[in-house]
């Protein structure tokens, strides 16, 4: 399996031309119109490197999924039956007269086989070229393009032709016309100071939250803690007890550094039990661990922070991922050699804030990327991303700003699902706010464009839908999509501390570490009971149907115009099935 982090590396992969040492006649592979936002600066220089992967056909998909499907099904036998490193690598590795003609297409390009990396499963093949002979090789001229907003500049080009023999051989090859960027999701519009005095968990007048039993102290409805978050979703006085067999993991990309010192802060202030712990960091891809105070990220520090806080003494490990924009001419990119995924034991949780507008990313990349999260999920690893910070628009968290037009030239009115979150191998989380909890107004929600609503989804959404009055937003999305979120979590006015100081912030990017770290306790629940992890997390939301969450019946997200949808009994695509009841999820999970 390859993957190499959840969502910075998926923008690399590579190209086409010749092969057997004759030229043949190159046939078009795709083509797309150029991409709103931006603008082209002219022709990439030709010594540029790139570090092209192509993706070899996996014959026997099919068979991942369904055993995915089974060991993901709480009413199937084999439910918790996770694969293993080598049964997944089997059942994704392409067959020997692909990889033959693939590295004979390259040899006739002078590239040998000692020049190229292939994944554990020889299904990925990356190799390192500059751009003049990446040219050649797929017929195509690369050119600098840089993004009007934020002035993020990548080398693409609009399309890039195979030999026609190569058709059945190679799926794709990227980084060609893949325009889509991790993008943070808007902790950094939510941001503001807050005083350094810890707000009280200890007040008499409690919040109660109606059909729980659960109390909540007031101070969480301006500020939001460790204790708050225990509180609110039953986890309190829980204690872990699996953590030499448990882990948990948070994602970095855009030059996020977790910083060390910021989390001893924290922990003074929320957790004290873990002051002198920490975490483990991984680098990919030209990812760096820079801790200087002043270099800490704030998405970074939030992960980290309440990721680890909320699951502490879980193990937990922080992926920084590298290749962040602006293109420097002169400069190479660095080789991706870390490949984490690839260990034999891996974190059971991994919890993303990034994603980019689904559109931006090439239907037949996005498929084959969310194929890498089910080969995860086969593991037994549970994947979160958070849904959004735009409500059904393009991820813009100001709904004045955004631009909800689709992206093929045809620029029609639409709303803007994101991806990874809309891949159905993975668990959206959206967001929320208050005590009781409403729907944040930016929880990201909508319907995939790229992929069709998975079986599992069919009953809950399908209520949804036929509640919603007859031609609602008809044309703005796809009611056979994959719905998103499937759960979400307090997404705002999160105390952490950034750069030596207290601060508030917020977003979706917030919830999913929230989430993800119940899931690690949950985890360690069936861990030290002797059972296996989750896994896969979403076939399991749905059978239970909303039980063992908090229903969140009150608010809307807009976006793109509109109202948006609202939040409704039952799932919707604001906030899934809602929020999670820790005691009774791991009552219910110690049961399969």
């Amino acid at each position: 399996m390859r993957i190499s982090a959840p969502f910075g590396s998926f923008l690399l992969a590579a190209f086409a031309s010749v092969a057997s040492g004759a030229p043949r006649t190159l046939k078009l592979r795709q083509s797309i119109a150029p991409p709103r936002n931006w603008v082209d600066l002219g022709p990439a220089p030709p010594t540029h490197v790139i570090p092209l992967r192509i993706a070899l056909p996996q014959p026997r998909f099919p068979e991942l999924e369904e055993h995915l499907t089974e060991i993901s099904d709480p009413f199937h036998e084999r439910y918790g039956e996770h694969l293993s490193k080598e049964d997944v690598e089997a059942l994704v590795a392409p067959h020997p007269s692909s990889v033959n003609a693939v590295h004979e297409w390259l040899e006739s390009h002078g590239i040998r086989k000692e020049a190229c990396h292939r994944s554990p499963a020889g299904d990925w093949v990356t190799v390192r070229l500059p751009v003049a002979q990446a040219e050649k090789m797929l017929g195509t001229e690369f050119r600098m393009w840089k993004h009007t907003q934020d002035g993020d500049v990548l080398v693409r080009t609009t399309e890039y032709s195979l030999p026609a023999h190569l058709d059945k051989h190679i799926e794709l090859i990227q980084p060609t016309t893949a325009f889509n960027r991790a993008k943070g999701q808007h902790t950094t519009f939510r941001f503001s100071p807050v005083p350094d005095v810890a707000p009280s968990s200890l007040s008499d007048d409690k919040i109660s939250v109606e059909g729980s039993g659960v109390t909540v102290d007031p101070s969480c409805n301006t500020t939001i803690t460790v204790s708050c978050l225990k509180q609110l979703y039953n986890a309190v006085g829980y204690v872990p007890k699996a953590t030499n067999k448990n882990a948990i993991a948070l994602t970095g990309y855009l030059e996020e550094f977790a910083n060390f010192a910021d989390l001893q802060q924290f922990y003074a202030d929320q957790v004290p039990a873990a002051v002198g712990s920490s975490f483990d960091v991984v680098l990919i891809n030209g990812g760096q661990n820079n801790q200087t105070l002043d270099e800490a990220g704030p998405e970074a520090d939030l992960d980290v922070q309440f990721g680890l806080g909320i699951s502490f003494p879980t193990p937990g490990t922080f992926y920084s991922t590298g290749g962040r924009p602006p293109f420097i001419p002169d400069a190479n990119t660095p080789e991706n050699t870390n490949e984490p995924y690839q260990d034999h034991k891996i974190p059971q949780v991994i919890s993303t804030s990034y994603a980019d507008d689904e559109q931006t990313v090439p239907v037949d990349f996005a498929r084959r990327v969310c194929g890498e999260f089910a080969q995860l999920g086969a593991r037994g690893v549970s994947l979160l991303f958070s849904s959004g910070d735009g409500g059904v628009g393009d991820g813009d968290p100001d709904p004045a700003t955004q631009t909800c037009f689709t992206n093929d030239g045809k620029n029609q009115t639409k709303f803007i699902p994101l991806f990874p979150p809309s891949c159905p191998f993975v668990t959206a989380v959206g967001g929320t706010v208050h005590i009781p909890e409403v729907a944040a107004d930016f929880s990201g929600g909508g319907f995939s464009n790229y992929f069709l609503r998975p079986i599992w989804q069919q009953v809950a959404v399908g209520k949804f839908l036929a509640s919603l009055p007859k031609g609602t937003y008809a044309g703005l999305f796809n009611p056979l999509g994959r719905a998103i979120p499937d759960v979400s979590a307090q997404s705002n006015f999160f105390r952490i501390f950034f750069q030596g100081r207290a601060v508030h912030i917020g977003g979706t990017s917030a919830a999913a570490p929230s989430f993800a770290a119940f899931v690690a306790l949950l985890n360690d629940a069936r861990i030290a009971a002797g059972k296996p992890s989750l896994g896969f997390l979403s076939p399991l939301i749905y059978a239970l149907n909303g039980v063992g969450f908090h229903d969140i019946t009150a608010g809307n997200a807009p976006g793109c115009g509109t109202p948006g949808f609202n939040a409704t009994a039952g799932w919707d695509p604001v906030t899934g099935f809602g929020t999670p009841d820790f005691g009774k999820l791991k009552d219910i999970v110690l049961k399969f």
